[in-house]
């Protein structure tokens, strides 16, 4: 009886925050610094009493024993990655929001003549069809006074030449010493010696396509004479691996979007919001007075902040679609970047601007870097923890986590249901339980071993270019990715039919910590199985969020139609509402570009999928309407009912 009466009472615990979380979206706002403090505030102490709890009633006791050891490493692991969520949670208390302030402060300058701005555009061995788009982007910004440099580390004749056809500086460089970092400050030392050198520079990757109003917006934030560097969010066109993989594109945002769109406001709050590399606008002045960007990083972009603002120079974030770029579209890629970003983070906090470092850093600022560190350093190896743990007891009968349901249900589930809630409240569903668990297990052991490497060894570590474009065209089973998640799976499933078909391993006496042990197994199947699935890559084609169908008019063998036009692309296009037969010579005249020669090279049952023929204007038309104009081009909330739908026609 006391037993059913303590879950009884757990479950009515659990029943009170649910209830209080479907209610209280109707009174506050997520942009309301009271509300968010109040909510998260509850989430820490919540977070609190569920350590205090796990500390006190779930570990094994001390001694030379299995269940000791393990239990106190997971805990230990656990507590670190409740730190780093803190942190975060006190972070996301605050957040401002600056286009109210650009609009203050457009044209600043008055009537003295705009700020010359050079735009660079660094790239290594991007191909074609990817540089020729951020180009043409950049030469059509709608500031009067701006340059472009191409700052080629590849060292290539055909870019040079493409360059002087579309009126750009290229800049290349005898070496590739520094990197990235290396290459701006090489094209920063020839502006400096320009008669008339920049007041401000800005920075694209070679994928990135700025708006056209991207210069515009970013240089009102300079209107105080200590902003040295304003970031703006990354947009991306296409869908990352994980939302293409999983069939999701159209329903769950991309994997950087609760960064970019909710902590990175955040953090400009406090005061510590970061660079980001591409899609930034720095003040010359700022750069030079710290001899350039720091190459003691492979992620030269947050130490740059860092460098800055050790000279009085703040970092401002505006929170616009200003750019838009090229999600890694290879799942190795993918994880390539993010165990990059960990090394960089860690190199940073073992240099001369870590948070522990002799510097001359706001206490802030070593926030800043200590709360980065702790994400990286914890999340990771904490997630593939949760999947690996769960085994030992299986296989050995070591209790990891000493609980009844009834308590697991009154510390953890409401601290779980709570945090989901306010994360999800603030950021409009980007919170998804399996697909967030999924997103971070994937590339959790290279991003691991990236933490530990860098803080033991930081230095020596080669740069990794994230590879864009190429051909996605065919399905490609990323095997050496897969294999530790196979491998994992296989014991889990093991270790579950021991324990059901085995007396040696059924360990019935664990009482209800079989039961919770169970069921953090089944959770973590179903992950494994969607982590598997993710890492079966499905062939890509050219798409564009933005894209919308319009009418036009299609002509063909001396008559004209109004047609239906979709699925525009830099080469092909699809119309609907003409019979047309492939081979067939047409024109359709599309909005902004004109009228454009095509032919058909397939039919269908409605239309056909046409072959552009496009001169150099119209191409370059092209590429700023589907890159330069616009808002989002991304999906930036979760539709749940879509997100549903879409994950059964993945899976089934």
């Amino acid at each position: 009886m006391f037993y059913l009466s303590e879950l009884q009472g757990s479950i009515a615990q659990l029943a009170l925050v649910i209830g209080v979380a479907l209610a209280l979206p109707s009174f506050l706002s997520p942009n309301r610094t009271l509300d968010r403090t109040i909510l998260f505030g509850v989430g820490i102490l919540l977070s609190l009493r569920y350590l205090w709890w796990r500390v006190t009633e779930t570990v094994a006791p001390f001694g030379l024993t299995a269940d000791c050891f393990f239990s106190w490493s997971f805990l230990a692991l656990e507590a670190a990655s409740l730190l780093s969520s803190i942190s975060a949670f006190t972070i996301m208390m605050r957040k401002t929001d600056r286009s109210l302030e650009v609009e203050r402060f457009k044209s600043w300058w008055g009537n003295s003549p705009p700020p010359r701005v050079a735009i660079l555009i660094a790239t290594y061995n991007e191909d074609r069809s990817v540089l020729e788009r951020t180009i043409v982007g950049a030469k059509a910004v709608d500031h009067s006074n701006f340059e472009v440099l191409v700052l080629d580390d590849g060292r290539r004749d055909w870019l040079q030449e493409f360059c002087a056809r579309r009126s750009v500086r290229y800049v290349r460089r005898p070496d590739n010493k520094g990197s990235k970092a290396g290459n701006i400050n090489h094209a920063l030392n020839l502006l400096a010696l320009d008669e008339q050198p920049p007041d401000f520079i800005a920075v694209l990757d070679a994928d990135f396509v700025p708006h056209v109003n991207f210069i515009s917006r970013t240089l009102a934030l300079f209107h105080e004479a200590d902003v040295g560097l304003v970031q703006t969010p990354q947009h991306f066109f296409n869908a990352d691996p994980i939302q293409h993989n999983l069939g999701l594109s159209r329903s769950y945002p991309d994997e950087q979007r609760f960064f970019f769109d909710h902590l990175q406001p955040s953090r400009d709050g406090w005061g510590i919001a970061f660079c980001c590399g591409t899609s930034s606008v720095i003040r010359f002045a700022g750069v030079q007075a710290i001899g350039g960007f720091p190459t003691d990083s492979i992620t030269e972009d947050f130490m740059l902040t860092l460098a800055l603002q050790e000279k009085g120079f703040r970092t401002v974030y505006l929170n616009e679609a200003l750019t838009e770029g090229l999600a890694p579209e290879g799942l190795k890629e993918y994880v390539t970047q993010r165990a990059r970003w960990c090394l960089g983070l860690m190199q940073i906090a073992r240099g001369r601007l870590g948070p522990l470092s002799r510097n001359g850093l706001r206490l802030r600022d070593r926030w800043s870097v200590a709360d980065s560190v702790l994400f990286w350093l914890t999340s990771f190896s904490f997630r593939l923890a949760s999947f690996v743990f769960p085994l030992f007891y299986w296989f050995f009968n070591v209790t990891v986590v000493d609980a009844s349901v009834s308590e697991v249900i009154r510390y953890f589930g409401v601290y779980f249901v709570w945090i989901l809630f306010v994360l999800n409240f603030i950021s409009s569903g980007l919170v998804v339980p399996i697909v967030n668990d999924v997103s971070q297990l994937i590339g959790a052991i290279p991003i691991t071993r990236a933490a530990i490497t860098g803080l033991l060894k930081p230095h020596g570590h080669p740069f990794s270019v994230t590879a864009k474009g190429g051909d996605r065209t065919k399905v490609i089973v990323q095997w050496q990715i897969m294999r530790p998640f196979l491998i994992i799976l296989g014991l889990t499933v093991l270790g579950i039919l021991l324990g059901i078909f085995s007396d040696r391993f059924a360990f019935n006496d664990a009482g209800d910590g079989k039961v919770i042990i169970l069921f953090w197994t089944l959770y973590n199947l179903f992950s494994l199985l969607v982590t598997l699935v993710v890492c079966v890559e499905l062939p890509r084609a050219e798409k564009h969020f933005a894209d919308r169908p319009e009418r036009c008019v299609l002509s063909a063998q001396g008559t004209s139609r109004r047609i239906w036009l979709t699925d525009l692309t830099q080469e092909t296009a699809r119309v609907r509402g003409a019979n047309l037969a492939v081979g067939t010579a047409v024109s359709v005249s599309v909005r902004q570009i004109g009228e454009i020669k095509a032919y058909v090279i397939q039919s269908t049952t409605d239309g056909g999928i046409l072959s552009l023929e496009l001169d150099e204007a119209q191409h370059d038309a092209l590429l700023r309407r589907l890159y330069s104009e616009g808002d989002v081009p991304s999906v930036t909330r979760t539709r749940a009912s879509a997100l549903i739908r879409d994950a059964i026609a993945r899976f089934t």
